[in-house]
């Protein structure tokens, strides 16, 4: 049987609106990417093996397992691991072109990068989600070492498999995703107000081909809101 394009579809054009969590801007009249900053250009030196970095994006947050010698385990959408084998090209910077394509093909890789090239010119937050799992925080060591056993090609999705459920697995020994959650929520606000019809169809589309794919006990929260909108 072949499969409904619409509900494909709809969940592309939701990881296409998070995909801002990962892009990097670039400078003014510039066709190429922007260049990481020289090495040195972090104080690693209160940074401990196993901790849970974390950078503010423009409305996202990009997080990675810090593996101690100035090397960062992080998980980003790259096409390139389905392309080639070739460890020294997966290897170098992932450019938005690469990325973009990783979105597209559900394909990302848990990958080891330099602090620079992980944060970007970022600020830099440590173990700040701590606070919000109280007593589940796992060993240094254990979380560092759950990071590098997951280093490879994986799949990608933006609801169940993103930057955020990487490293919150390897810390706490939960994969969850805080912000995820938080765009759903968002995503209900708007399939409520009724005063921007075009915007609680587009959105309430998407919220439910993605969130047709959450377990049974999250559907129906979702789903009855926009009914009784198209019901009104």
């Amino acid at each position: 049987t072949m499969k409904n394009p619409v509900p494909q579809a709809a969940s592309l054009l939701l990881e296409k609106l998070m995909l801002l969590v990962h892009i990097r801007p670039l400078p003014a009249g510039s066709g190429g990417e922007t260049p990481p900053p020289a090495p040195g250009y972090y104080d690693t030196s209160c940074f401990k093996r196993g901790d849970l970095l974390e950078v503010p994006r423009t409305l996202f947050i990009h997080f990675g397992i810090y593996l101690g010698e100035n090397r960062v385990a992080h998980l980003m959408p790259d096409i390139l691991p389905v392309i080639t084998s070739d460890r020294r090209q997966i290897q170098q910077v992932v450019t938005n072109k690469r990325l973009i394509l990783g979105v597209i093909a559900r394909t990302a890789s848990v990958r080891v990068d330099t602090v620079e090239d992980f944060a970007y010119g970022g600020s830099i937050l440590v173990n700040h989600m701590d606070r919000l799992f109280e007593d589940q925080v796992l060993g240094s060591e254990e979380a560092a070492r759950r990071a590098e056993k997951l280093v490879g090609t994986t799949a990608y999705s933006l609801l169940w498999n993103n930057c955020e459920h990487f490293v919150t697995y390897c810390r706490y020994g939960a994969p969850v995703s805080f912000q995820t959650d938080k765009f759903c929520e968002t995503v209900k606000m708007i399939i409520r107000d009724q005063r921007s019809v075009l915007a609680s169809v587009l959105v309430g589309l998407a919220s439910i081909v993605c969130l047709g794919w959450a377990p049974s006990t999250t559907l129906p929260t979702i789903l009855i809101p926009f009914f009784l909108w198209m019901a009104g």
